[in-house]
């Protein structure tokens, strides 16, 4: 395996675990029936989960 392979392989292992946060977060978010924070067109918005 060379270098740069490895480098793809970690950088798919780190999308990977941020999707997994992502998804928890939604959860998260959904339980406790607070707003998500997020960036839209270069706007702060705060959103409820669905």
């Amino acid at each position: 395996m060379t270098k740069k392979d490895k480098q793809i392989e970690l950088k798919n292992k780190i999308v990977k675990g941020l999707e997994k946060v992502y998804e928890k977060l939604i959860e998260f978010k959904k339980e406790n029936n607070s707003e998500l924070v997020v960036m839209q067109n270069g706007k702060i918005v705060k959103i409820k989960p669905k």
